[in-house]
Order: structure tokens, then sequence, then C-alpha cells
């Protein structure tokens, strides 16, 4: 299809080349285009709502509708409500060593005590040794307790937090389920309605931003040397059979590659012209159409 549009404008190039032999009206012909998107849905599901009609001018960012999310909003609820029975497992590290902390507050007081009865030889050797042993037997249960506690608590937010990454994954497939319009323009065709299951992927309409517009002519070797980026040029495009509306255009792409004429051609010198593509830009008061044709002169 690219292909047939590109020997169509080249054809209308070499017309009009043809005619500025005779009338040397215009320098060069063709036809408008713009930069066409197609704007896709991001979510699967029935589309609930679709405020889109050809015509119609939306703005970047704009919601035009919505898909069904339902069984989106049940399964967030249903990971929240597992978050919540998961953390609810979750020890009370503090309340569970309180217990044995008190254990090795009374013993280090035993300890102490026994420290001072064997200096006034009211106590044994041994007995300050066994009142140290357990001191050191609570400390290890206590660190023993801790780590298990830890790796308890570790292993409880590691699985809460895969829940919160589905979690965040449902937030972002519900906010896809948002149909928002991607760029200013004109809704040129609508793909889909209300009703329809939209895939992911699936194109429901599509805009471009015809507030300006581009005249895609075709130009000789010979005017190539002529035109440079950025020069304003005088557009023409049909107001009624004899009459011409005019506008001011600006060269914004020349290519740098040439292209024969798609013509039928009978002799080597023929099959010799090459045209180039130029790209002009116009601002558009909204007579200017896609598809329209247009001429140019270029500035002397």
């Amino acid at each position: 299809m690219i292909k047939m549009k590109r020997i169509l404008f080249i054809t209308i190039a070499a017309f009009a080349i043809s005619c500025s032999d005779n009338k040397n009206e215009f320098d060069a012909t063709g036809t408008f285009e713009a930069v066409e998107t197609i704007i896709p849905a991001e979510a699967g599901g029935i589309i609930k709502e679709l405020k889109v009609e050809e015509g119609n001018a939306l703005k970047e960012g704009q919601v035009v509708g919505y898909i069904d999310t339902i069984q989106l909003s049940l399964k967030r609820d249903q990971l929240l409500a597992q978050i919540k029975a998961t953390q609810s497992k979750k020890p009370d590290i503090n309340s569970q060593l309180d217990v044995y902390r008190e254990e090795l507050r009374q013993a280090k007081i035993d300890q102490q005590r026994m420290q001072n009865l064997v200096k006034a030889d009211a106590a044994t050797r041994k007995q300050l040794d066994d009142a140290t042993t357990k001191v050191a037997v609570i400390q290890k249960q206590i660190n023993a307790l801790q780590t298990q506690l830890n790796i308890s608590t570790t292993g409880i937010d590691d699985e809460t937090q895969t829940l919160k990454v589905q979690i965040n994954q449902i937030k972002d497939q519900l906010s896809k389920s948002k149909i928002v319009n991607k760029t200013t323009g004109t809704v040129l065709t609508k793909y889909a309605e209300v009703g329809e299951m939209a895939t992911i992927g699936k194109p429901l309409y599509k805009i471009a931003d015809l507030s300006t517009i581009i005249l895609r002519v075709y130009i000789t070797g010979d005017q190539l040397p002529t035109v440079k980026l950025n020069d304003k040029v005088k557009v023409f495009v049909d107001a009624t059979d004899k009459t011409y509306k005019e506008y001011e255009g600006v060269v914004e792409w020349i290519s740098d590659k040439a292209e024969f004429t798609p013509k039928t051609i009978q002799t080597k010198d023929e099959r010799a012209n090459l045209v180039y593509a130029v790209k002009v830009r116009v601002k558009n008061e909204g007579y200017l159409k896609i598809g329209m044709y247009g001429e140019i002169k270029l500035s002397k």
C-alpha cells in the first residue's frame, strides 16, 4: 500500500513537472499527509465505554473510555486479604524474647551474688561456675530464638513482598484498562464499539494532529539546488475550478535519495529523470485534508 502511494505521489510530481514545461505555473505538486497514530487497547476485556467518534478533537492524556475491570478488582482484593493473613503470622519478637530476657536478668543477679559470696567464702567456686553457666545458656537461648524469629519474619516479609508485587501488576493492568488518548488531534477512523471484546493491541481508533499538515511533493534534480531546509514556499490548493487558496509553507525535510519518475518511459533519456521527495509543513485552519492535492512555488 505504501509503495502504491509513493508511486501515485511521484506520478503526480511527474505530471506537475510536465505541466510546468508548458505553463511554468507551479514548481511541484503532491498530496497532503499527516502523522497518523493508531490507539490500541492495553488491556483485554469487554469495552464498557468509548467516547470517540470520527471527527472528534481529543487532547493528549484525555480518558475516552474504559475496559471491564471487575475481575482485576476482585483479584486485587484477594491479594490484599492474603497480605493481611500473611502478616498476621508474623511473630511478636519482643514479647517472645521478654521471658528469656527476664530469666537472663535474674541469672546475672544470681551470678553477681555468688561472686560476692565466693569473695566472702560463703559459697563454693562450683556454685559460682553454675551461675555463670546458667547466664551463658540463657544468652545462647536468646540468640537462637532471635535468629529463628528473624528468619521467620524475613520469610513472611518476602512472601508479603511477592504479593505486593502482584498487586502492583494488578494496579498497572487497572490503569491500562482506562482508554487514554496518546496524542492531541482529530479522530480519523473508529475501529471498535462499546460491548465488543478488546484484546491487548487491538486497534480502537486512529488519530492525527491536523493543526499542521504535511504536503509531500517531488522536485527534479535541477530544482534541488534551489531548495533548502526551512525555506518558505507558497502552497496552493484548489478553491474553485479556476481559483486557489494560498498558504505559507516551510520546507522541513528533503530526501537524500533520488527516485525514478514512474511513468511509461520509452527512451533512455526519459528514464534518467530523477525526482526528490520534499516535505512542506503548512499550518491548517481546518480546510486542508489528508489526501488533498497541493502545489508549491519555490522562493526565487
